[in-house]
C-alpha cells in the first residue's frame, strides 16, 4: 500500500518581476509593484509530497531526515534569503520571471531526479504568502 509523506518547510527570499525589453511603463501595467526595482520578498511555504510502500523496518515512506538533506540541498540553499533573480541562473535578469508557478517548475525536477529509488514525487505546492499559491500534483 502506497503512503504519502507531507512535509512543509519554510524560506525567505526576494524578486523582481520584470523584463529588460519592456518599458518602464510596460513592466508596470504587466506586473504592477511587483515591478518596483530593487524587488520584494516574501516567506515563502513549500510543501513536499512524496509517496511510496512504507519499509518494514523503519515504518516510513522516506527518511524524514534524508528528505530534509535533499529539499536542503536542491532548493532551500539556492534561495533561503537570496534573491531569487541573482541566485537562481533560470531567473537572471531577461530568464523566467521568479513567479510561484515558476519556482514550482524549477524545483518538481530538482526533487524528481534526487528522491531515493521507491519514492516519487506527487506534488510541490510554493506560497508565498497566506492568499497566493501555485501548485504541481501528479495525480
Amino acid at each position: 500500500m502506497a503512503i504519502r509523506l507531507i512535509r512543509r518547510y519554510r524560506f525567505a527570499a526576494s524578486h523582481l518581476y520584470r523584463r529588460p525589453e519592456w518599458s518602464e511603463e510596460e513592466n508596470l501595467r504587466r506586473f504592477g509593484k511587483c515591478s518596483n526595482l530593487p524587488g520584494h520578498g516574501h516567506n515563502y511555504r513549500l510543501t513536499v509530497t512524496v509517496t511510496g510502500e512504507v519499509g518494514p523496518q523503519t515504518g516510513f515512506v522516506v527518511d524524514l531526515a534524508e528528505l530534509d538533506r535533499i529539499v536542503g540541498r536542491e532548493v532551500l540553499e539556492q534561495v533561503d534569503h537570496h534573491h531569487l533573480n541573482i541566485a537562481v541562473p533560470e531567473f537572471a535578469e531577461g530568464g523566467r520571471i521568479p513567479s510561484s508557478e515558476n519556482l514550482v517548475a524549477w524545483i518538481h525536477p530538482r526533487l524528481t531526479k534526487a528522491l531515493p529509488a521507491g519514492v516519487r514525487l506527487v506534488s510541490v505546492r510554493v506560497a508565498e504568502d497566506e492568499d497566493l499559491a501555485a501548485e504541481w500534483n501528479a495525480d
